[in-house]
């Protein structure tokens, strides 16, 4: 359980930071604007991400993989862009979250997001140990 915590709180960083660095990706909080609704929305954008990573994202790289190795990984890119365009749309059916101006912005957002969270986890992984593996 607090492999997924540390995980969870991996992504709602990494997310944040894309947000400052991507123009066309951002977050709009749920509720009122203080430090604990950002919080909250950061937190519940990176756990939905993480399902649907989870679920859709390893589905379709499964039944994919012979398109990931004929076009040597890069439409990763194009796969998790569209992830980040879902979680936008789950989330605004919801009333905030996370908001993609496009599909390149998701493909840079995607990007920079997959850096940022690999990043922070070489960083973080020293400190709280390999977590039972």
């Amino acid at each position: 359980m607090s492999r997924f915590l540390v995980r969870l709180i991996i992504n709602a960083v990494a997310l944040w930071l894309t947000t400052l660095i991507v123009a066309g990706v951002r977050v709009v909080p749920f509720g009122n604007q203080d430090t604990l609704a950002w919080v909250l929305t950061y937190l519940l954008v990176a756990l939905i991400f993480g399902i649907v990573n989870g679920v859709i994202g390893n589905f379709i790289r499964i039944v994919a993989f012979p398109l990931y190795v004929l076009t040597l990984g890069l439409l990763a890119l194009v796969v998790n862009a569209l992830l980040l365009l879902l979680v936008s749309w789950i989330t605004s059916l919801l009333g905030f979250g996370l908001v993609v101006d496009g599909f390149w912005w998701g493909v840079l957002g995607a990007l920079v997001l997959a850096l940022i969270s690999w990043l922070i986890g070489i960083i973080i992984r020293p400190l709280v140990g390999r977590g039972g593996r």
